[in-house]
Parts: structure tokens; sequence; C-alpha cells
């Protein structure tokens, strides 16, 4: 984890292209549901790694960002739709194109949200 002295000031992550927001904000929800799934149950790691890519996967994505777009902040929602509307280079293969960007708008919002220090922020919008 970044330390408060490593964080990026609001306008220097603003300022960053949205798919490198989302290849951030990637990572931080996958650690996010990894060590839910760890701390929550007793599985083993074949049964983990499923639970975890239902939720790490585009649709799932997409689906958590519908709900949570009305929990947006405007520049947390302006993020989103940047990183929505953003020219990727990659597609997904098991989900739709509208999924697809939903899911890399809600990792732009996290990549910010973890570069800019706002863990609580984070930890709220992924609470159950």
């Amino acid at each position: 984890m970044l330390g408060k002295d490593d964080f990026l000031p609001p306008e220097g992550a603003r300022n960053l292209n949205p798919v490198v927001l989302a290849f951030v904000g990637d990572a931080v929800y996958s650690l996010y549901v990894r060590e839910k799934l760890v701390r929550g149950t007793d599985f083993k790691t074949g049964m983990l790694q499923k639970l975890a890519s239902d939720k790490v996967s585009a649709h799932g994505q997409s689906g958590l960002s519908e709900k949570l777009l009305p929990l947006f902040t405007e520049e947390e929602a302006d993020i989103f739709r940047r990183g929505r509307n953003a020219k990727k280079t990659t597609r997904s293969k098991h989900a739709s194109v509208g999924e697809y960007n939903r899911s890399t708008g809600f990792e732009a919002v996290l990549g910010y949200l973890y570069l800019t220090g706002q863990y609580e922020r984070i930890d709220f919008l992924l609470k159950d």
C-alpha cells in the first residue's frame, strides 16, 4: 500500500489516462475481494479462485457499478464516465461491450481513490 507521502494529489490522478487508473483499480478490487473471501470463509484455493473470478469479472463489476453509481460523488462519476468511454486496446471474451466499458469505469474510480489515498472511501463503496 502507498504511504501517506506517496499519494498523488487529486489533480495529478485526474490527469492520468483513465485506462491507467483502471489498471490500478483492477488490482485494488481483486485484492479487496480476495482478502474478504479469505477472512470470511474456510474454502480451499480452487473455490476461492472461482468465487473471486465471479466478482472480479467484467460482468460482476458492471453489476456492482450500476448499484454504486448513485453513491458516487460528482468527481467519481466524472472519472467513471471517462473510464467507461475511454478507448481500450483489449476486449473481454466473456462480457458484452457495455459490461466491459462499465467495469473499466468502475476500476478507474477505484484506481483514482487508491492513488489519492482515499482508502476509507473505497471501504465505504465496497462494503456489503
